[in-house]
Order: structure tokens, then sequence, then C-alpha cells
């Protein structure tokens, strides 16, 4: 059910992560556009309450022409060029069918956007759905840097990470991103107190 929650000392306590991929032309905020976009809601422990929209957004035929080859290529084989051509969904109703969604699900300003490199896609949504994300809370959670600290700080660790199948479409990109961060937080993020105190005093040793 929506606003599932936790009470704690007669305080109530709600904890949600709403995880979105974008699919762009390109990444200059002056000239390209979304062309494709899907968000799933997650609770704190990354269970998934809520599938929303898998949305292909229609763009005009030079603006898909003009995109850069990379673009062009992987779009392409993924079918979601072919896709944005066929599409009806405007730009406007996809912001009001996810704002619906995500109205349905949470409470106003109590949910971080969350996802791969989320800040590139930040930046789109400030742009082309202000309302949208005027619903959510300020904060972000990007995946990737947690990746890039496992990089740096657990080696053996990062071997492991969940390979990604690079689809190249919202969705399933989404589903992969909640893979890993679940991946983080059963193999890094130490959930005992034991554990926890163990890495903090070996970091008290380390320093004498």
């Amino acid at each position: 059910p929506p606003f599932e929650n936790n009470r704690c000392d007669g305080f109530l306590f709600i904890f949600f992560f709403l995880c979105v991929w974008l699919k762009m032309t390109g990444l200059d905020i002056e000239k390209d556009q979304i062309i494709e976009m899907a968000c799933l809601i997650t609770d704190s422990d990354l269970n998934i309450l809520a599938e929303g929209p898998n949305l292909i957004i229609k763009q005009p035929d030079e603006l898909l022409d003009g995109m850069s080859e990379w673009c062009k290529e992987h779009h392409g084989k993924s079918g979601l060029t072919q896709a944005v051509r066929d599409s009806k969904m405007s730009l406007e109703q996809a912001e009001y069918e996810f704002l619906s969604f995500i109205r349905q699900h949470t409470p106003p300003g109590h949910c971080p956007l969350a996802g791969n490199s989320v800040h590139a896609d930040k930046r789109f949504l400030d742009r082309f759905m202000p309302q949208f994300m005027y619903h959510l809370h300020y904060r972000i959670i990007d995946v990737s840097t947690i990746k890039e600290l496992c990089r740096r700080w657990f080696p053996e660790e990062y071997k492991t990470i969940p390979q990604k199948k690079a689809s190249h479409r919202a969705l399933e990109d989404i589903h992969e991103s909640i893979k890993e961060l679940q991946y983080y937080r059963a193999n890094i993020f130490k959930s005992s107190w034991a554990e926890k105190c163990e890495i903090i005093g070996n970091g008290d040793s380390n320093q004498k």
C-alpha cells in the first residue's frame, strides 16, 4: 500500500527510493532531449514496491538524425530510435503520468532520486520536468559514486560486482542498477553492530 512506514517514539519515518533511468539524445542540456524514461519505487531495503510507467517520448526526426554516433548506434540497435519516431507521447504528458505515479505512492519531499550517474538525469529532469522534481527530496543517491568508492576501497569486492547486460533501455537498466545497489548493501555496507565496531576498531589501530 502507499506510504508504508515505521513508527518510532511517536515520530513517523518514511523511507523510499525513486530509481529513475532516462535515455536522452545526448548530454547537452541546451540541445538534447529525453526520449525514454522509466522509474521504480523501492523501500529502504531495496524491495520494489511499485513499478512506474516506461514511456517513449516523441521527438522530431531532425533531433534524432543529429544524435552522436554513439547514440545512433546504441539507440538504433535497441530499437529505441524507431520507437521514438513512432511514439505519440509528449514530454508534458510523460511528466503528468510520472508525477501522478509518484504522488500515489510517496508523500511530497520524502523520496530521493536514485540511479547510476543520476546527476545527469537530474539536470534534464530539473529543466524538462520541474513539477516532477519538485515532489522529490532534494538529495540524490548516485550508485556510480558507490561504485567508484568500492573500486578504490574494496578492490576484491569490486571484482564480483554484478555484470550488466548493456541493453541500453530504461527499465532493464533500472533493474540492473537496483541489483548493483543490493550487492553493495550486502557486501560493502556492514549490517551488524559487531562488524561495524570491528571496522572502527581496526581504523583506530591503523592510526596508532
